[in-house]
């Protein structure tokens, strides 16, 4: 027996040892290069047992120590080959013969699933389980490296069930104890395959299989959503609630780590009711029992999520993981929220509706972004308290305050610059702190006045007024007596107000009809015209 060792792959794991099922591909050619046979002709493999007998003696005793990929060139004398008889019409008695062998595939009835593992994550806190769903791309190869199938061709991942039957049974034990990310070659002989038939289109009889898996996603069906916490605020007045209003910061990625949306790439935070089903499941479930400024992982399986069917970029069954960061939230029931850190002992005066109020004030986000500062533009900030001039929220949180007092101020959404907020300056539904400061306070005119007399009032008013007593009173006679009044302390404008539009609004009041003057007849006090009207009534 002659074999020479044409070529032998530089990896050789394995090698034919008696009792293994091979598979190869061979030329079979008389001494002259006369070919009597050839494997490549009929476009399948010559399978066969190795030292059972199934081969002429000498092919038995020349495959043993081949390795997959190797090529031998084998000359059997005709005593280990037909010997004397030959093969009527085939080949001739006493026939050295000469075959070209390349070994493709090797196995034996005892193997058993080989696993091996080239990337293993750092982390690893599960592994695949029976009755796991699993997502995963695969190369697969015969065992001479022939490419038969691949998922990323398809630029799809491979979706299944593991341990229950839908996967061939070689795949379904080689899956077992998976880390998502892990890669790993799984080796699977043909009797836990596709077996002596194949699958019928790409997969030949007896072959083994090689795949190369890498693990892209994991979950059960029974699975909830998990919560990681990673930065919990040490203060943590409140937790949000079904019903509330939240504004949160999101990175959004599949298991494997791969990115399919950010907030923070949209510069805006996601605001969304929770509980509401607003969002999906997982994610309302998740989003219950935050504080401001924490930031958690949320793992959410599909059932969870978006199912089946995936969604944009986002695949099917995938399992999501959101790392989220709470800026703020409210419910719609909230109303202004009051803290007092320092009120004078002797406060004795409170701010009311028609003060006129000067304060300083920091103006921050629920988060501690400042958003506004009076004491870095260097002035106070000056209402009249209730006249509209600021947030509705803020007339409220100025209200019962003495001068000197310090108090925060925490306004909803709905009693400051509501869904739309201030463009460039105030978020959308942002809940706002104002840290205030009350610096002065001029006490307003009852509700309705705009002037006021601080003693008797002149029986002779109109005539008073009427200085060239034509009996009729011009605006500029009138804005002169009216000033001439508040100069001499005689009388009292509403503070915090334009003079000259206060003086035409009173002038208006009394130009009854409207031609600029008024006359005597016209010229009423204000409780002449409540008594008016009473006795009307």
């Amino acid at each position: 027996l002659g074999v020479e060792r044409r070529f032998v792959p530089e990896s050789c794991p394995r090698a034919v040892r008696p009792g293994d099922f091979v598979r190869y591909h061979y030329l079979g050619a008389f001494p002259d290069g006369t070919r009597f046979d050839s494997s490549y002709d009929r476009g399948s493999t010559f399978n066969v047992f190795v030292g059972k007998g199934q081969l002429i003696a000498g092919m038995d005793q020349a495959l043993v120590g081949m390795c997959v990929n190797e090529r031998r060139f084998v000359k059997i004398p005709p005593k280990l080959a037909y010997g004397s008889e030959g093969v009527p019409g085939v080949i001739p008695p006493n026939a050295v013969l000469h075959f070209d062998v390349l070994l493709i595939d090797l196995w034996n009835s005892e193997d058993e699933v080989q696993v091996q593992t080239y990337f293993k994550p750092e982390k690893c806190p599960r592994t695949v389980q029976v009755s796991d769903f699993v997502r995963y791309h695969y190369n697969g190869t015969f065992l001479d490296g022939t490419l038969f199938d691949s998922s990323h061709n398809r630029m799809r991942t491979y979706d299944t069930y593991v341990g229950i039957g839908w996967l061939i049974p070689g795949m379904d034990q080689g899956l077992l104890g998976m880390c998502v990310g892990e890669k790993r070659i799984i080796t699977i002989p043909p009797f836990l395959a596709y077996g002596e038939d194949g699958d019928g289109k790409k997969i030949p009889g007896q072959a083994s299989l090689v795949f190369d898996v890498v693990l892209l996603d994991l979950h059960n069906p029974k699975d909830g959503i998990a919560i990681e916490n990673q930065v919990v605020p040490e203060s943590c007045e409140r937790r949000s609630q079904t019903g509330d209003f939240i504004r949160y910061h999101y990175n959004g990625t599949l298991l494997d780590g791969t990115l399919f949306d950010s907030s923070y790439s949209r510069n805006h935070t996601y605001d969304t009711y929770v509980g509401k089903g607003y969002v999906i499941a997982g994610m309302d479930e998740g989003l219950l029992g935050v504080c401001t400024g924490e930031k958690r992982r949320i793992i959410i399986p599909p059932h969870l999520g978006y199912g089946e069917e995936g969604r944009g970029k986002i695949p099917g069954s995938a399992v999501l993981v959101f790392d989220i960061h709470v800026v703020d939230f409210h419910n719609p029931s909230d109303s202004v929220s009051i803290t007092v850190h320092y009120k004078p002992s002797n406060c004795t005066v409170l701010s009311k509706k028609g003060d006129y109020l000067k304060y300083h004030y920091n103006a921050s986000l629920l988060d501690g972004t400042l958003l506004d500062s009076t004491h870095s533009l260097g002035k106070t900030y000056n209402i009249v308290l209730g006249s509209g001039q600021v947030v509705l929220g803020m007339d409220m949180g100025l209200q019962d305050m003495c001068v000197g007092e310090r108090r925060t101020v925490v306004i909803p959404p709905h009693l400051g610059y509501g869904e739309d907020g201030v463009e460039g300056e105030v978020p959308g539904s942002a809940v706002l702190v104002f840290d205030i400061e009350l610096l002065e306070l001029v006490s307003g005119l009852p509700e309705g006045y705009m002037f006021v007399w601080n003693g008797e009032v002149s029986p002779n008013l109109f005539e008073e007024i009427d200085q060239n007593h034509d009996g009729e009173v011009l605006l500029e006679e009138f804005s002169e007596y009216i000033q001439t009044q508040v100069d001499t302390g005689k009388g009292k404008l509403a503070p915090g107000f334009d003079f000259e539009k206060i003086v035409k609004n009173m002038f208006t009041n009394q130009d009854r009809d409207g031609n600029g003057k008024v006359t005597a007849e016209e010229f009423k006090l204000k409780d002449q015209e409540a008594k008016e009207e009473h006795d009307e009534l």
